[in-house]
């Protein structure tokens, strides 16, 4: 089974059958709960949604299907072609559309796609609004407009430069201190809408850009999720080029990694870390991030005097955590920006501009900024799971073993040692089971996995 339903949407992979895999049939069908949900929900007429893709391969032919169902549904359509998840979100309230849509499978290699659904303020829709669209899509609950009142379709394609003027004119944004820096910066674009919306940020920011696979053609030239062993092509071009940094997007541009003028990587867990030490430096507040992110994020805050909590894995966990404790950043350790000034929503395009400020601000290497922060280690491990596995039964049984540990069951089982955490947990977005672990050192980080690992394997039979 490569079709998974979720409360945050339906992924898959194309082809197939219907109902195993994302075919054209089910594209249609959760479309059309999407599109049914809103009209049932919103008393208006003439319901308005945003759409916008990544550039993979299947975007074409499920954009087509996606739009024309809620044409169908009697829904207008604003339809921003290539675009990116938070170039979408900034786009529902501007636009003051009922809900969007983003047609992407954000990391997950070509043959994957999703429908990535929004409410009115442009965020992801609560559990229970994806739960009620779920039920819409089982019954197939649906009722289509007549000819007379089919929707309407708009394409407006300025809303990547659109998104770019929103981030320039955010008060901790300073372009003009970025352009007296000349700094040159290698882009990785996955050749996906990344491709363009970063590179024409930098060089609005005065940047020299030299860009490696920013062609939006769909063909991931490597893994497009932003891990160290994926990237070895720009690590070695950013050294090459004696660039101060480089910058690596998802294909659906919410994820953010940088490279260090050396070619290591910063790490994905210390963009959110870099990005808020400059935040909270001017405009101290609270933070929230994932139970899957760094403790770096936690000891940031409590330097500059706020209080960090741990939400749930899932940006609308994290939103709304952060609404509740009026955080000023947050986000997901994945290299996911949250920055309520601009929108709730995880933002490689926000996150890029003000990290640029920030190293303009410092008279040090990207090098030197990330080893003055707290230094951890994690490592990133999954068990790939089959349908005979009973997954509650084996956290729960872990659970029990060291139920005399800190432990959180909130979202799987967090267990809190002094020194180290490990975090396991199944998958909202594929059929694995993930075993996040952290400690002071990268050995400390592998052995605390992979005694996990091996405990998990022992517990389900495998």
């Amino acid at each position: 089974m490569t079709l998974i339903k979720s409360i945050s949407g339906i992924r898959g992979t194309i082809g197939g059958k219907v109902g195993d895999n994302l075919t054209p049939v089910d594209a249609v069908k959760f479309a059309s709960a999407y599109g049914t949900f809103l009209k049932q929900n919103i008393a208006k007429d003439n319901l308005k949604v945003v759409i916008g893709r990544d550039a993979r391969i299947s975007g074409p032919m499920i954009h087509n299907l996606v739009v024309n169902t809620l044409v169908g549904l009697g829904i207008d359509v604003i339809d921003l072609g290539l675009s990116t998840t938070p170039t979408v979100e900034i786009a529902v309230p501007m636009e003051k559309a009922d809900g969007g849509i983003i047609l992407t499978a954000s990391h997950n290699p070509k043959q994957w796609n999703a429908l990535k659904l929004l409410n009115a303020k442009g965020e992801f829709l609560s559990g229970a609004d994806g739960a009620k669209i779920l039920e819409i899509a089982e019954a197939e609950a649906f009722d289509f407009a007549d000819v007379d009142s089919l929707g309407e379709v708009t394409e407006n394609n300025a809303y990547m430069d659109i998104h770019i003027d929103e981030v320039l004119e955010l008060p901790l944004v300073d372009a003009d201190l970025v352009k007296t820096k000349k700094f040159k910066v290698v882009v990785d674009g996955v050749n996906s809408s990344g491709g363009i919306i970063i590179p024409n940020l930098l060089e609005q920011m005065g940047v020299e850009v030299i860009k490696l696979y920013c062609e939006p053609n769909g063909h991931f030239p490597h893994n497009p999720e932003p891990l160290k062993e994926h990237l070895g092509d720009i690590c070695k071009l950013v050294v090459e080029e004696k660039a101060d940094f480089g910058i690596v997007v998802d294909p659906d541009v919410d994820r953010l990694a940088f490279i260090s003028n050396d070619g290591e990587m910063f790490g994905e867990e210390y963009t959110l870390v870099a990005v808020a030490d400059y935040v909270l430096s001017k405009t101290p507040g609270n933070t929230v991030s994932n139970m899957s992110s760094s403790r770096a994020l936690r000891d940031i805050t409590e330097k500059h005097g706020g209080t960090y909590q741990a939400s749930a894995v899932g940006e609308v966990n994290v939103v709304e955590l952060m609404k509740k404790t009026n955080a000023i950043i947050g986000g997901e350790g994945n290299g996911g920006i949250i920055y309520p000034s601009s929108h709730y929503g995880r933002d490689s395009i926000v996150g890029a501009a003000l990290f640029l400020t920030y190293l303009a601000n410092q008279d040090k290497t990207v090098a030197e900024i990330r080893a003055g922060f707290p230094q951890y280690y994690m490592s990133k491990n999954k068990i790939e799971l089959t349908p005979q596995i009973d997954v509650d039964n084996v956290l729960a049984t872990l659970t029990e073993k060291y139920k005399s540990e800190n432990i959180s069951t909130i979202d799987g089982v967090k267990i809190d040692f002094p020194t180290e955490w490990v975090h396991l947990r199944k998958s909202n977005t594929e059929p694995i089971i993930r075993i996040y672990t952290e400690a002071p050192t990268q050995t400390e980080a592998d052995v605390l996995a992979e005694r996990f690992v091996k405990e998990l394997k022992e517990i389900a039979g495998i």
